[in-house]
């Protein structure tokens, strides 16, 4: 079957040259004899034309050349279909890309997409709003949020928002109902992870898989900050992993464990991000898995 791309591109993300990736998309595509066409992203988030234009012209393949953000906005467009999505990576984290084994260099990121070979990955719903990697609570939300008002975008302008925050960050109630559990909790922040990565190879949630039908739940307790460093630190070096016990779960740091829905109650309005992406915060969550929702081109 001859194959046919569509390349998304979203001009403002990361701090990569859009020219030259657009010049190395077209010389490679060509050189490969497969039709194409190249059109921006939306910046209202909505494909609700893809599906048609997929049909009618006979795609076979959407490129995202973007961040989580774009990725997860496209395959939720893509969602009950069987085409394939690549990506080359251009966001500031790449957590998805990362954690799919998806280099950063354009020209080898294509060379993965033309040998074609795709497989379905999970995704995640957190209340009815689709998640295709990681969704926070807390501080990292906070980061997210601050971020995204940027003028300037990249890692330093990330790691320059963490670090305001860092300072000034502060514990928030949380109530998580798990497996018929109930976990009490003044936490920094919550991770809901369906990937390892936070994003430039940060792994906060070592044993996550994005295709083993199971969420990985992070949950940084109330401590001092140098304390929150050291077990930061020692969560992404080593992967401790703390399941959930009957007695000792609140004596933790960090609390790690893995299934495939929960509930939240976040009392404190703790603001929220989804695959990097701020998001309108409230005081309830439902999180269940989505196996199998999308199929991904990787290595």
């Amino acid at each position: 079957m001859q194959r046919k791309f569509l390349y998304f591109v979203n001009p403002i993300s990361g701090t990569k040259d859009k020219g030259k990736l657009l010049a190395t998309i077209e010389k490679k595509t060509s050189a490969q004899g497969i039709p194409f066409e190249i059109i921006h992203t939306r910046k209202n988030g909505i494909y609700d034309f893809l599906k048609e234009k997929i049909t009618s012209e006979k795609i076979t393949d959407i490129i995202v050349c973007g961040g989580d953000g774009t990725v997860n906005q496209i395959a939720l467009a893509l969602l009950g279909t069987k085409i394939n999505i690549g990506i080359i990576p251009m966001g500031s984290g790449n957590g998805l890309a990362l954690a799919a084994g998806i280099p950063a260099n354009a020209s080898r990121a294509l060379d993965i997409i033309f040998k074609g070979n795709a497989g379905c990955i999970d995704s995640f719903y957190i209340n009815n709003k689709f998640s295709c990697m990681l969704c926070g609570l807390g501080f990292d939300a906070q980061v997210a949020h601050d971020f995204a008002k940027q003028s300037s975008r990249g890692l330093s302008t990330y790691i320059q928002q963490t670090l305001k925050n860092f300072f000034i960050a502060k514990p928030y109630p949380f109530k998580l109902h798990i497996n018929n559990k109930e976990i009490n909790s003044e936490a920094f922040f919550i991770s809901i992870a369906n990937s390892n990565q936070f994003g430039n190879n940060v792994t906060i949630a070592p044993r996550a898989s994005i295709c083993d039908g199971l969420l990985d739940i992070v949950v940084v307790g109330k401590m001092s900050k140098m304390r929150m460093l050291y077990s930061l630190l020692k969560q992404i070096r080593l992967g401790k992993i703390t399941t959930v016990s009957e007695k000792k779960y609140h004596q933790e740091d960090i609390l790690y464990f893995q299934t495939k829905k929960l509930t939240i109650e976040n009392p404190g309005n703790a603001p929220l991000h989804i695959d990097g992406d701020p998001a309108k915060t409230t005081k309830h969550f439902e999180i269940a898995i989505v196996e199998n929702a999308f199929r991904l081109i990787q290595p």
